[in-house]
């Protein structure tokens, strides 16, 4: 057998039994078919008649799961928390699919799939503090020059994040890009109070996500972190706040384990380094970010 999960030969889960993904398994045992529930949105719903306890049927702390992928860690979190009520998103179509389907599988009522953006997903369907938690695992670092706008975490989103959190919430963060995790660090800390997990998460000892399972056999560093909001702040510190954050435009291969293994290809180009973001960004650059973004799980 391959080390490497992603090519495992996975048996087909039955009726009763934990589905095994990547050599793990995943909570939540396949129930039959009539006891499956609906747990995909196909259509986005209106903003402004949005009501996410009419959805779910009931009032709930909200949980969200940003570049959810196959609904891994989504579906564990809705077994293990049935008092929470769980939103994953993705922009990809075909991984939201793999998610709906796990969700339906186990009979959940605590969860929803849908295809969104990031960034236009905390943007437009909540209103402040309506969020318990926010979780965003190794979001897409983007490797190539010039798709740096494409990345999720900016400040922009730090601003958002923090609006939409209950201030005593959390966002939970995981990557294994090393420049990613100092952008992160480095950033947050003007609006969250970050805490750096030293281990694994407590539930998930031998990996939260398939691709912190599939990183974890490769020998690569996870880097995990909590982040808490800071009270008291305002529009002004808002504003202050995106007038000195830097844009996120490091290099991604910067420090990264696997930069040998590129072979002589030129990812990158020349690095400009890291900029200011101009807190006047126009209206239209912010909407090219939101439909491009993409966080993976």
């Amino acid at each position: 057998m391959s080390r490497n999960p992603r090519h495992r030969d996975d048996p087909l889960p039955q009726i009763g039994q934990l589905e095994i993904e990547a050599g793990e398994p995943i909570p939540g045992v396949l129930v039959p078919q009539d006891q499956w529930t609906q747990t995909g949105i196909k259509k986005l719903p209106d903003p402004e008649m949005l009501n996410w306890s009419e959805i779910f049927g009931r009032t709930a702390p909200l949980v969200v799961d940003l570049g959810c992928g196959n609904g891994r860690f989504a579906v564990s979190s809705a077994v293990r928390h049935p008092e929470w009520d769980h939103l994953g998103v993705d922009i990809l179509p075909m991984v939201i699919r793999y998610a709906t389907r796990r969700g339906n599988q186990r009979g959940l009522s605590n969860v929803r799939f849908l295809v969104c953006g990031g960034m236009e997903f905390l943007s437009n369907f909540f209103g402040d503090r309506g969020l318990y938690q926010i979780h965003i695992y190794h979001p897409q670092p983007y490797r190539e020059a010039g798709q740096e706008h494409k990345r999720l975490l900016t400040p922009e989103f730090f601003v958002m994040a923090h609006r939409r959190l209950r201030l005593e919430g959390s966002l939970f963060f995981q990557t294994d890009n090393p420049a990613y995790w100092n952008y992160f660090r480095s950033t947050a800390k003007g609006l969250f109070d970050v805490s750096d997990e030293l281990g694994p998460w407590p539930e998930d000892p031998r990996g939260r996500t398939r691709r912190e399972i599939v990183a974890l056999s490769q020998g690569l560093p996870i880097y995990r972190a909590t982040a808490v909001p800071l009270a008291g702040q305002t529009e002004e510190t808002y504003q202050d706040f995106l007038k000195n954050a830097v844009a996120p435009e490091f290099d991604a291969w910067q420090d990264h384990p696997q930069r040998s293994a590129r072979r002589g290809r030129n990812h990158r180009g020349k690095h400009r380094g890291p900029r200011k973001r101009n807190s006047r960004q126009s209206g239209s650059k912010q909407s090219e970010q939101r439909r491009t973004d993409r966080p993976s799980a």
